[in-house]
């Protein structure tokens, strides 16, 4: 019997190709990058089918309607509602009454005494330096002419800080807890994080009224995410073998998150003081719009004036305000032993200095006419350089893809969010992107949100190639990083109104300045992560890049950036969020669109609907562009 043999199979290559030809090759799968191209084709081909001319918003929504409703509601019912009468009036008085008590303990001290007061708890909080640095800074508003607004301005800080721990702290300890109740907070907080300030204003000053109370209570809901985020890290982050070897010795629930989880979670903890701190800080300017003093009364003042010397003042106070009371929490976070026999001596020398009848007068110092002159310096010798730049700008890409965005019929938009998202971020961020997308026609704001999401693309653009590059530079010349960090930590304290002056000195009120604005508030952060990114790339793997002969350009365009993607994208995540932040901001020099529609409904009753209305709007433009940057980073996996 003969045996048959089989027919080997033919050889093939590394690739997988057969070498006899075409005809008898395999047929391959369609690659992640052939899809993309055929989705971007398809796209294309819709979009020139269906495109539409930009027609306008709805002017009476059902979501404007609601809105309108609620506030004619409140109005109605504000004294005699058993929610108003023994709620939310309670509410007020209470913090009124916190806010005046603390605002007459810091005036009660004076110049003297409260520099006193806040070098010795500095002192005790975290040694000689900070100590040296809060007494610097608190004489700084001094000099600068504007202590009674300094005081105001931290009295809304601390009692807004205050609140914010006594609440957040305990909701973050539950959220580490309790699995399910942390999932079901992480969306609401998400909500208020990405809500613009401005739509803060308009529903508490409804509900509170105008003046310190709606200011603090608005400051609270802003600040108090921060915190439950960071305390929820914290305790979450207790070792497990701590926690079980004091399980083992008997404690109970509550030994357990006294002795053990909490005095662990102590520099968590007070990280999240800090950046309570901070964004108490940078709300407090804005609630200067409904009433609240402070030096956000300056601010403004000067915004109407377009007076850039006065607002850099103002801004110069907040800032030392800002660096002490970080430096201060930073240092105390740090610090593991604290020599407790000085701490009495210290404040007793305080309070003895501030019960001494001391002159608390000091020699002003305005860096108001410097900084004017040297803005007309430059409106006179730049405006060729800032006109061409605004319109080439305005003419190469916010135009044309302002016009490809409302010209889009807004299911095309949604199904193209959705088909991208599940190419980009996997199904779950494009599910939730495509309903965030179908919610903005669902508000009956989808033109103006389309002119927003243009703007924003473009302020993000420009943040990154700005912040890419800076931070490159920063990451490779430690001498430029440190000269780099106090002007970034200036940057990131100076009040969001601040850089609306410059950029409408030099390119008047349009949507242009807007962006400008925008940009310069986030690139800071965008520097920051983007050299922490370059910098965690393991040496070893750097080593042997340059072991192998590369280039400094090969080194960073084929390692360094590759491995630090994360960081990259977790950059432009950050610059998104910035940039939304600056929408509303910039509304108020003629960036219209939502940014428009919120600061109306903040200031004309008539419109109150649809200002709320575009403030979840931007919220949606939030979570659509969040869940895709972040979504890519996930799919993409780990850097190799």
């Amino acid at each position: 019997m003969t045996a048959v043999l089989a027919k080997p199979a033919p050889p093939r290559e590394r690739n997988g190709r057969n070498p006899r030809g075409p005809w008898s090759r395999r047929k391959e799968p369609l690659t992640r990058r052939t899809v993309m191209g055929l989705s971007v084709v398809a796209t294309v081909v819709a979009y020139l089918i269906f495109r539409t001319a930009a027609a306008a918003d709805a002017p009476d929504a059902a979501a404007f309607r609601l809105f309108g409703d609620v506030r004619d509601w409140v109005d109605d019912n504000r004294d005699t509602h058993p929610l108003f009468l023994y709620g939310i009036n309670y509410l007020r008085l209470g913090v009124r009454v916190l806010v005046e008590g603390i605002q007459a303990g810091l005036t009660g001290l004076g110049l003297p005494g409260l520099v006193a007061v806040a070098g010795a708890v500095a002192f005790v909080l975290g040694g000689w330096r900070p100590a040296l640095l809060a007494v610097a800074g608190f004489l700084g508003f001094g000099f600068l002419g504007l202590w009674p607004e300094s005081v105001d301005t931290l009295a809304l800080t601390l009692t807004a800080v205050l609140l914010a721990v006594l609440i957040g702290v305990p909701i973050g300890v539950l959220a580490a807890r309790v699995g399910w109740f942390g999932a079901a907070l992480r969306p609401v907080l998400d909500v208020m994080q990405i809500l613009p300030t401005f739509a803060y204003l308009a529903p508490m000053t409804l509900l509170f009224l105008i003046g310190s109370p709606a200011a603090v209570v608005a400051t609270l809901i802003y600040a108090v995410p921060v915190t439950i985020r960071i305390t929820e890290l914290g305790i979450a982050g207790v070792a497990p073998s701590a926690v079980e070897a004091a399980t083992a010795q008997g404690s109970t629930a509550r030994q357990l998150l006294t002795k053990v989880r909490l005095p662990m979670a102590r520099p968590t903890l007070v990280l999240a003081v800090n950046q309570t701190i901070m964004m108490a800080l940078s709300m407090v300017v804005v609630t200067a719009l409904i009433d609240a003093p402070g030096l956000g009364v300056n601010i403004l003042r000067a915004l109407e004036r377009v007076n850039v010397g006065a607002a850099f003042d103002a801004g110069l106070a907040i800032v030392l305000m800002a660096i002490v009371l970080d430096r201060v929490t930073t240092a105390a976070a740090r610090r593991q032993r604290r020599d407790w026999r000085l701490a009495v001596p210290v404040l007793a020398a305080a309070a003895l200095i501030a019960a001494l009848p001391i002159p608390g007068d000091l020699p002003t110092v305005s860096f108001a006419k410097p900084v004017n002159d040297l803005t007309g310096w430059l409106e006179l010798h730049w405006y060729d350089g800032t006109e061409w730049l605004k319109n080439t700008v305005s003419a190469v890409l916010l135009n044309p893809l302002e016009n490809l965005l409302v010209t889009t019929p807004w299911w095309l938009f949604v199904l193209a969010v959705l088909v991208f998202g599940l190419l980009l971020a996997g199904w779950r961020a494009a599910v939730v992107a495509a309903l965030a997308a179908a919610g903005l026609s669902g508000l009956g704001l989808y033109q103006h949100a389309m002119q927003t999401l243009a703007t924003v693309l473009v302020a993000t653009a420009l943040t990154m190639l700005i912040g890419i590059a800076a931070g490159v530079l920063c990451a490779r010349n430690d001498r430029l990083a440190a000269v780099a960090r106090p002007v970034l930590d200036a940057a990131q304290t100076m009040p969001s109104f601040v850089y609306l002056l410059p950029a409408v000195a030099l390119f008047g009120a349009s949507r242009f300045t807007a962006i400008v604005a925008a940009v310069i508030f986030a690139v800071p952060p965008v520097v920051r992560l983007v050299e922490r990114g370059i910098r965690d790339v393991p040496p070893t793997v750097v080593e042997a890049a340059l072991s192998a002969g590369s280039t400094p350009g090969q080194l960073l365009w084929k390692v360094q950036l590759p491995m630090a993607r994360g960081g990259l994208l977790l950059a432009a995540n950050q610059g998104i969020v910035m940039v939304l932040a600056m929408v509303v901001v910039g509304g108020l020099v003629g960036a219209g669109a939502l940014g428009y529609d919120v600061v109306a409904g903040f200031s004309q009753r008539e419109d109150f609907g649809r200002g709320l209305s575009a403030g979840f709007a931007i919220v949606l433009l939030g979570v659509l562009l969040d869940r895709l940057t972040q979504g890519f980073n996930r799919t993409k996996g780990p850097s190799r």
